[in-house]
């Protein structure tokens, strides 16, 4: 499996979670009020396991593969300003959420469209790697690439969709399987 494989099936699970977030911004829209505590910890997730795990993977690779073709050099460092962006957007949307869970008046239609942007924005990043670099990376990639970026690469453990799953997380999955199921 090349790391390509191991960032598209990251994308895969963030998508997962994202569609609960959607669901969640049709249900905040209709006047249901969700469990914050569980979207705090899916809004974690995403900002840990990107900042923590699948970024720095990305980066790696963008840095094994710089210098090989200058579109694709423009299109990685367009990649890493959006890393930056969603870092802050993460942020903000977590704070949000710790503001309501404190109690902290928020207009609730601030809210619904700041958690819309976050999952339209992330979305949107998803699928530009997915069109764009990853495709970019596979055409300039030589066979022996990937076996020397295996070597060179982390093995990490996704905290909410790996085999073993962090404590810290074992309510959103439940919740997570929930959201689908129903």
């Amino acid at each position: 499996m090349t790391i390509l494989s191991v960032l598209h099936k990251d994308h895969i699970n963030l998508n997962r979670l994202l569609d609960v977030l959607r669901a969640k911004v049709g249900k905040l829209r209709a006047g249901t009020r969700p469990n914050f505590r569980l979207m705090a910890d899916a809004v974690d997730y995403i900002s840990e396991y990107a900042d923590r795990h699948h970024h720095p993977l990305e980066d790696q690779l963008f840095a094994f593969f710089e210098g090989r073709d200058s579109r694709l050099d423009e299109l990685m460092r367009q990649c890493t300003a959006q890393h930056r962006k969603l870092h802050a957007s993460s942020h903000e949307l977590s704070d949000a959420i710790d503001s309501i869970l404190n109690d902290t008046l928020m207009p609730m239609d601030q809210f619904i469209d700041m958690l819309e942007r976050y999952v339209d924005e992330q979305k949107a990043h998803i699928d530009f790697e997915e069109a764009e670099i990853f495709p970019g990376i596979d055409q300039v990639a030589e066979q022996g690439d990937w076996i020397k970026l295996d070597e060179q690469l982390p093995k990490n453990e996704d905290p909410l969709f790996g085999e073993n799953r962090s404590e810290q997380y074992v309510e959103l999955y439940q919740a997570l399987v929930q959201d689908m199921k129903a």
